[in-house]
């Protein structure tokens, strides 16, 4: 129904009043199209279901997130005999069109902050674009096709940027129409972004071809696809050696496998309820009488009448109808489904199984079930509106979007003949839509960077400077109190790349020394057996070094039993060389690999017996505390978590007795050499005192203090030494602390409770993949340097360090499974999902999508998220997927991984399970990408934010400190500072302009902003109206003749990007020398800082105050050195695309095959 006349809505009208870009849910008239509440809204993110949280907000402590809202919001509930054949996918440009033709409604944005609601339709002979209502004239409300120039998607006009609702309109919903000699802009916004990728998909194809749009596109549609199928459905007729030849067609059963070999994720039960609904359908049709199900109007009167609505024949409800079928609610697809149980004998069901399917059938079903709408419209963007990928076509994808370097014809020539799966596409060399398909589901399109599946980075560093993968009584398969202890516990760790694994040795029967938890139920295991297990697996997984914390309370006489078992096994692998006296730092993992170092307690030179250490020993407290409802504080020793404690019923084990010193075998403290066991008692006696092959344990509530309390100090404790934090005592029931929360503050060896599935493991495990799974990461740099300002608990930027923007979208979902404990019947789930970033505080952050209802197979969600991320080297990414409608279980599956892993571009993300396995074939389909923050924050008005950037630009502060002689030193670096500011910020200001006249959004490089420009500088005779001088250092533009105001825009904003960038490449030395020349100066004060200070009259609080600051400007220096150096190396990669974008555009005036060469990068 078309919409009443109507004015446009001002924002400062009542939110109730808002002409809002709605839920989403698209009009009736347009089809094929999920009518799923979407995200199109003006208040996007602000309001409805599910809205996202803080953006600063801390992620849940919790696997499983629930969405608060959910118990206030209603649902309604209904049942429908609507067959999923009927929703025909939009998988062409014929479907597009016909949708365009039926109309849609569609807000029209304006540059005033009004917004108006108007209906859109392509009039009949396919020649122009008009609206209903409009105040003007018939004739003026509308655009002729052939005046159209382009379709831009996103929010990228002038309007859109400089409009009051901008960032409460979606990305994703958003398009433009630029039409008219002055290059005029219909900016309108979908009710969904299926919706608008119809029109753009439409439109554009009407601009290529004009009123033969459709004969064009009905010589070609699916050529590729049809041949395909025919010659599969061919090969088995032959192979099921089928007498009658294709017209008998062959088995459902056959039909079911050729489309699961194509799909191998779809359910055997959903392809086989397709084929028997569409016979049902034929049947109906063809007036066979009824059969007990409904059946949708369009599937019978054709694309014109698909709307949704249903006719339900001879429905039974109940227990069943007098045909012997049961109607059953449920969801399957997209919409709510109905399942019929049949009741009839076994021969009737042995005749629906040996049902025969036609080819014609075998198209239509497989066309339903393996076409991807959201892969379709990505194909056709980057294939010049063809039905396929051709190789150059594939080359700008793989370029632009996926971020390969150096791709050549012959590179997607391979492509080609790797993934499509018809002979003509491989022999023309054209990628249909199913070999796009495969490809983007294939390996090559994984989320993870493969080049993180080995080791990648420096492992020369101390092992100070590492981040190891570390296990907590690596014994215990279950609870710390009373659960079974077994060796698979040390396999499980040692295969996951665990580098840091527990043993805690006490006397046992027959002279043989056990395993188990001191003074609690858990039962005993022999100490041989386990070195034997450690023995065989302890490099399986990683050559690098592997921790032994020996937890030792054994007898002397059971120590030398120890003490044999350790040489025999271990033998040579045992680290037994004695540290350097004067050594600042530990060895490097490169330097230990295949060593298994002991941590344990060791003797003081002419003493025979040391502090015992036991950090199990409170646990019965613990349990006894919570029998007879006592309190008690944390302790600083071992143990498990808050859970129920003992029962009356349980034996209360013996009490541990005091701490006390114990004996201890020279032989076995000589093994003890560069993890030598300390008590921590504060920093500054550890600064002191402390030796960097000593290693303090904290107890995870100290820890967590420390790095509230003191969380510099603590950052620069662990430059130098060795940390490791166990688990709070009262986590009896093996839960999980938040490593992040410890590795934040620098600490390397955070023990986790490997049984214990959900968020913790599953950061434990994501982050540890980073560098090839060997249980080594190198910590950010800016926890490693000497000297440098870093406080783990910052809410704001860090000094030193460029934030960066993650731009996510998620587009869709596949093959989403129930919740393995939900308690709901059948396969159906209402998925939505949550994209977390856990990192520093400042960069802790989530938001959600909308849920799409009852559709676990292709769920479309299309919604773009965006995120600071301040200290991208400790950041991490995690989807999770939930049911909207659940009972007992929510969890559908979770993917997390390490922002320095993701691949940018298009990519499939491959869902886990709660326990870490894989789930088969599910997985969600997102692009990501990410950028440099600009300025200092979002303008209100984004089209006025670069131009005003300089105006108000911050400066790096560097901080007096009081002290004279230095306070001079760092005045010097004034000038240089402000000046490396304003080059780099003057060539990204200058970038985002340029890419903003380009159309593109801010996520775009520049060989897309290229790109897009040569889909429009085309004259009147098809000649481009500019090209690009190659010839030259730096490409320049060359008008080809008068320009539109629009074009004369575009190359003077070229201009003055090449000009910022020439700045850059020229004189981004001299101000990098003259910065580290002034930090090189300043640091020869770093030993004598202090007393400097107190020479200086400075005491107490305010001596420390001046190290701070000089930890600060020394941090700033040489962090603004680095971006410098980025910057100019961000220039070398701009020029090279421009150069290589304008060749694959045909915009080249010169003949040079590769750019010239630019001075090398700052400080080379």
């Amino acid at each position: 129904m078309k919409p009443s006349p109507g004015n446009g809505v001002s924002l400062q009208t009542p939110r109730e009043e808002l002409v809002s870009n709605g839920g989403c849910g698209m009009s009736d008239t347009v089809t094929a199209i999920q009518t799923d509440t979407g995200p199109g809204s003006l208040m996007t993110d602000k309001q409805g279901a599910g809205g996202d949280t803080d953006a600063k907000g801390i992620p849940r402590r919790s696997s499983i997130i629930k969405d608060g809202s959910r118990a206030g919001r209603e649902r309604k509930k209904t049942v429908s005999f609507s067959s999923s054949l009927s929703e025909r996918k939009i998988s062409s440009a014929a479907d597009c069109i016909s949708a365009m033709v039926r109309g849609t409604e569609l807000r029209k944005v304006r540059s005033n902050s009004r917004v108006y609601q108007r209906y859109y339709l392509l009039e009949s002979g396919l020649q122009a674009l008009r609206w209903e209502p409009s105040k003007k004239e018939s004739d003026k409300a509308r655009i002729a096709v052939p005046s159209i120039r382009e379709v831009r998607t996103g929010r990228n006009t002038e309007t859109f940027r400089t409009n009051g609702v901008y960032d409460q309109i979606s990305e994703d919903c958003a398009f433009s129409v630029i039409y008219g000699e002055t290059y005029e802009a219909l900016d309108l916004v979908a009710n969904s972004a299926e919706v608008a990728n119809v029109w753009v998909t439409g439109l554009r194809y009407l601009i290529l071809y004009g009123k033969h749009a459709m004969d064009m596109i009905a010589s070609s549609e699916d050529s590729l696809r049809l041949a395909w199928l025919a010659e599969m459905f061919s090969s088995k007729v032959v192979s099921d050696g089928q007498g009658g030849g294709e017209e008998e067609g062959i088995s459902l059963q056959s039909a079911v496998g050729l489309i699961r070999s194509v799909n191998p994720g779809v359910r055997s039960g959903k392809v086989e309820g397709r084929f028997k609904e569409l016979h049902r359908i034929k049947e109906k049709t063809s007036g066979a009488g009824t059969t007990g199900v409904g059946t949708d109007v369009g599937a019978v009167a054709g694309p014109e009448a698909m709307v949704g609505a249903s006719v339900v024949a001879g429905a039974g409800t109940g227990d069943g109808d007098g045909d012997g079928t049961e109607v059953v609610g449920k969801g399957d697809g997209a919409g709510t489904r109905t399942e019929v149980v049949c009741k009839g004998n076994k021969d009737n069901r042995r005749g629906e199984i040996e049902d025969r399917v036609t080819k014609e059938e075998f198209v239509e079903v497989f066309h339903n079930i393996c076409t991807r709408p959201e892969i379709y419209f990505l194909l056709v963007q980057f294939s010049s509106n063809k039905e396929f990928l051709d190789t150059k076509d594939l080359m700008k994808f793989l370029e632009a979007e996926q971020g390969v370097a150096q791709v050549t014809e012959d590179t997607s020539l391979e492509l080609i003949q790797s993934h499509e799966p018809s002979e003509e596409g491989r022999r023309q060399g054209w990628l249909s839509l199913d070999g796009f398909t495969s490809y983007l589901t294939s390996l090559e399109c994984h989320l993870f960077d493969p080049e993180h599946s080995q080791v990648c980075q420096d492992m020369s560093q101390p092992l100070s400077h590492y981040y190891i993968n570390s296990s907590h009584n690596t014994y215990l398969i279950e609870d710390q109190f009373r659960g079974p202890t077994d060796i698979t516990g040390y396999i499980r760790a040692l295969k996951m790349g665990c580098r840091c694994v527990e043993v805690d040795v006490w006397d046992g029967p027959d002279d043989e020394p056990v395993v188990y938890t001191g003074y609690t139920l858990t039962s005993p295991i022999m100490f041989r057996c386990v070195l034997d297990v450690i023995g065989r697996f302890a490099f399986a997984a990683s050559e690098c070094p592997l921790i032994l914390c020996l937890e030792n309370h054994c007898s002397p006489c059971q120590q030398r039993v120890m003490l044999q078992h350790l040489r025999r096994i271990l033998g040579e692998r045992l680290y037994t060389e004695p540290p350097r006296e004067g050594e600042g730092y530990l060895p490097s993992p490169h330097a230990l690999r295949g060593k298994i170092l002991l941590k344990g307690q060791k003797l003081e030179e002419g003493c025979g017996e040391t502090e015992g250490e036991d950090e199990g020993a409170v646990m019965c407290q613990r349990m006894k505390a919570g029998n007879s409802g006592g309190g008690g504080g944390e302790g600083g020793q071992k143990g498990g978590g808050g859970g129920d404690g003992g029962t009356s019923s349980v034996k209360t084990p013996t009490p541990p007795p005091p701490s006390k010193r114990f004996q201890l075998l020279k032989e076995l403290s000589d093994l003890v050499t560069l993890c030598k066991s300390v008590r921590f008692t504060d920093f500054q006696t550890s600064f002191s005192t402390q030796k960097p092959w000593e290693l303090c344990s904290f107890n995870e509530t100290l820890a967590v203090r420390c790095a509230s309390e003191c969380p510099g100090d603590f950052v620069n404790y662990n430059k130098r030494f060795l940390s490791r934090v166990y688990p709070s005592a009262m986590r009896i029931d093996s839960s999980n602390m938040n490593p992040q929360d410890l590795w934040k503050c620098g600490c390397q060896i955070v023990a986790m409770n490997y049984q214990t599935p959900g968020l913790m493991m599953d950061l434990n495990i994501a982050w540890f993949r980073q560098n090839g799974n060997c249980g080594y990461v190198l910590r950010p740099a800016i926890m490693r340097q000497e000297v440098s300002y870093f406080s783990a608990n910052t809410r704001d930027s860090v000094p030193g360090v460029s934030p960066q923007l993650l731009h996510v979208k998620v587009i869709s979902g596949q093959n989403l499974p129930r919740p393995s404990g939900s308690g709901v019947k059948g396969d159906v789930v209402d998925p939505y999902v949550y994209v977390e970033i856990h990192g520093i505080p400042a960069d802790c952050a989530e938001h959600r999508t909308r849920t799409v209802m009852e559709n676990g197979d292709n769920p479309i969600f299309d919604e773009s998220f965006e995120f600071q991320i301040n200290l991208p080297e400790l950041a991490m990414v995690r989807f999770v997927v939930l049911d909207d409608e659940f009972i007992g279980d929510e969890f559908i599956g979770q993917y997390t991984i390490p922002l320095e892993c993701l691949q940018p571009g298009y990519r499939h993300v491959p869902l886990q399970s709660l326990t870490g396995e894989d789930l088969p074939y599910a997985r969600l389909f997102v692009h990501v990408a990410l950028t440099n923050r600009r300025g200092g924050g979002k303008s209100h008005k984004r089209g006025l934010s670069v131009r005003k950037a300089r105006r108000g630009r911050d400066y790096a502060a560097l901080r007096d400190l009081g002290v004279k002689a230095l306070d001079e030193v760092f005045k010097m670096a004034a000038p240089p500072l402000k000046e490396a500011t304003d080059l780099r910020e003057n060539m990204q200001n200058s970038v985002a302009v340029f890419r903003e006249l380009c159309g593109v959004s801010a996520v775009a490089n520049l060989k897309q902003c290229v790109l897009a420009l040569g889909s429009r500088v085309a004259g009147a005779d098809g000649a481009p109206l500019l090209l690009f001088e190659l010839r030259e250092k730096y490409p320049s533009m060359d008008p080809q003749g008068p320009l539109p105001d629009v074009l004369r825009r575009v190359v003077s904003t070229y201009e003055t990007m090449i000009q910022a960038s020439r700045a850059v490449i020229e004189l981004s030395d001299g101000v990098y020398d003259r910065i580290l020349q002034i930090q090189t100066t300043a640091m020869e004060f770093h030993e004598k800082l202090q007393p400097m200070a107190v020479k200086e009259g400075l005491k107490g609080r305010k001596v420390t105050r001046a190290v701070e600051s000089f930890s600060w400007n020394i941090t700033i220096l040489k962090g603004q050195a680095d971006l410098l150096k980025r910057a100019k190396t961000e220039v070398q990669e701009n020029i090279k695309q421009v150069h290589y974008a304008a060749l694959t555009s045909n915009l080249s005036k010169g003949s040079l095959d590769a750019p010239p060469s630019l001075p090398g990068a700052v400080g080379d």
